[in-house]
């Protein structure tokens, strides 16, 4: 299989299930942002990370190949793939595990500390703007991405926790907004 086709060279690409559109359209812009996150959760799991983290991760960049081929389908053409409600049930049962483990949290806190944890705040980051350009998307388009948006919506709080216990992880502390107590010095704990 070749990488190049030459085909997208007028700035056009072509959507599974037949048609072009251009390389800026808001479906490109969606599944290329969605490309994105799984970018980043790569350069995450480049990280020396538990065995169930990084399983949780790789689970995770499979379902962010299964929402792009979607978004990326012609409207009524069955890709073979789908995100369901399950997908978003295990995300959530992996954030209620991550949550028990972690301080209550008072605060908002900045994004950073360990690298695999700033990385994984990068992700989030990357993951809501991927929500906006899908709610925009689904209000101009016909295909059902209710499912998606929500995954994505859970995933983003998912990579917050998971970020959180990448820190705890690794006895980085996390650093409180100023704005909450004027003392930027102050753990979240």
């Amino acid at each position: 299989m070749k990488i190049y086709t030459r085909t997208g060279d007028s700035g056009e690409t072509g959507l599974a299930g037949g048609g072009r559109v251009s390389k800026d359209s808001l479906v490109i812009e969606t599944v290329g942002t969605i490309d994105e996150v799984n970018a980043v959760l790569g350069i995450v799991r480049s990280f020396s990370l538990p065995d169930n983290i990084q399983n949780q991760l790789q689970e995770t960049q499979s379902r962010l190949f299964d929402a792009g081929a979607v978004v990326a389908s012609k409207e009524g053409y069955d890709c073979g793939v789908a995100i369901e409600a399950k997908e978003s049930e295990w995300l959530e049962k992996r954030i209620d595990e991550f949550t028990q483990e972690l301080p209550t949290l008072r605060h908002f806190i900045l994004p950073g500390g360990h690298p695999a944890a700033a990385h994984t705040h990068q992700a989030r980051s990357v993951c809501r703007r991927a929500e906006r350009l899908l709610v925009s998307l689904q209000e101009e388009t016909e295909n059902p991405l209710g499912d998606i948006l929500i995954y994505l919506n859970r995933l983003s709080d998912y990579l917050f926790v998971l970020a959180r216990t990448l820190n705890a992880l690794h006895s980085e502390k996390e650093m409180i907004w100023s704005g909450a107590s004027r003392n930027s010095d102050q753990s979240a704990s």
